[in-house]
């Protein structure tokens, strides 16, 4: 079983649950309590669990389960909107903590985050499934190996279904979740600092709400959230990076398609279907070499959340880095740099205009 580890989880939502499935999959690890103020999400929780919910301890937030003790880590899966109240209590009770990305909704609450993340005598890990998932993983490997020379370009496409109805519709309006190129994209620019290991600079955004929700009203409030867009990264070290973003093409064959061009040759991951495809440079009008690979994923941890399997292998390293066998993969400032190119895309969408990064301090 491995040394034990005692969760604790607050918002036992989807994204609670998933991670629920996947702590059952983790050795030593022990669900000891959640908090949720929603009595149909406990009930959730208590249905993934089953017969081992008799001994869950239940509270309605975050700050009556770290009064109560007893747990070593925190999982944090609740409403973007609340995490800065969330986390509160839990850095005052100096547990590990993994929060669900975004961290915050603004730069100002992500900068908080960080402040308090670095004076925690436990660690933080901001949740950033998509590193995780095995095909995306070995892609940034090889990249950073030098597969492709040096690498001068990044591309994105995410091609998928529009946001899934939540508790209370909050998901809704960008005012909670920081607008969708914070809330969705928060991931894909994390993943742009990853793969060109530097920092971006300015950012552009042409995007809208052109299709989804546009029939929807919540007392009285129509929704104001992006569902497609274009976005480039320009990054300190000269690589552009560019963001494909469609809520409103269910059906495609692939939600995820990721490229990276270097001077001497092209590199494609493309997810479900988790096949790696290389295109060395041969010259004009010769034949192409291209060789493909495919990177398998365990099967139980495909069956375990929506993530194609990358919420059971983060859910690894973050118990490594709890009990000091690895370190911290993605820190909150890491967590801090996705929400704050984040803002800066919806600035740009907002005002039809390039984003400085340095408009926000950076």
């Amino acid at each position: 079983m491995g040394r034990a580890i005692r969760y604790g989880l607050v918002g036992t939502g989807m994204m609670g649950v998933e991670h629920i499935q996947n702590l059952a999959l983790t050795p030593g690890a022990q669900l000891v309590a959640v908090a949720d103020p929603t009595a149909s999400s406990i009930g959730w929780a208590k249905a993934a669990l089953g017969s081992a919910a008799d001994e869950l301890r239940v509270y309605s937030d975050s700050a009556a389960l770290a009064r109560a003790g007893g747990v070593d880590a925190v999982i944090v899966a609740s409403p973007n909107h609340t995490h800065r109240t969330i986390l509160e209590p839990l850095f005052d009770a100096g547990v590990h903590i993994l929060c669900e990305k975004p961290v915050a909704t603004t730069i100002e609450d992500a900068r908080w985050v960080v402040e308090r993340a670095e004076t925690s005598p436990g660690i933080f890990w901001t949740a950033m499934e998509y590193r995780f998932m095995p095909p995306a993983a070995t892609f940034v490997e090889q990249v950073h190996a030098g597969r492709i020379g040096a690498l001068r370009m990044v591309s994105i496409r995410e091609h998928r279904f529009p946001f899934l109805s939540k508790v209370g519709d909050w998901n809704r309006f960008s005012a909670n979740t920081g607008g969708t190129m914070v809330e969705k994209c928060c991931h894909f620019f994390d993943l742009m600092r990853l793969i060109t290991q530097s920092e971006a600079v300015r950012v552009y955004c042409s995007g809208a709400m052109d299709v989804n929700h546009l029939d929807e009203c919540y007392d009285g409030k129509r929704p104001d959230i992006i569902d497609n867009s274009y976005t480039t990264v320009d990054f300190a070290n000269g690589v552009r990076a560019m963001l494909d973003l469609s809520m409103f093409a269910d059906g495609v064959q692939n939600q995820e398609e990721i490229t990276a061009v270097g001077d001497r040759a092209r590199l494609d991951v493309t997810i479900p279907e988790g096949d790696i495809v290389f295109s060395p440079r041969t010259g004009f009008m010769q034949p192409n070499a291209v060789t493909r690979e495919h990177i398998a994923v365990d099967q139980k941890a495909l069956a375990a959340g929506h993530h194609h399997g990358a919420t059971y292998y983060q859910h690894q390293h973050f118990r490594a880095a709890i009990l000091g066998e690895g370190a911290v993969q993605v820190s909150a400032h890491d967590g801090l740099m996705a929400v704050a190119i984040g803002a800066a895309a919806e600035l740009s969408a907002r005002e039809k205009r390039v984003v400085e990064m340095s408009e926000f301090g950076f």
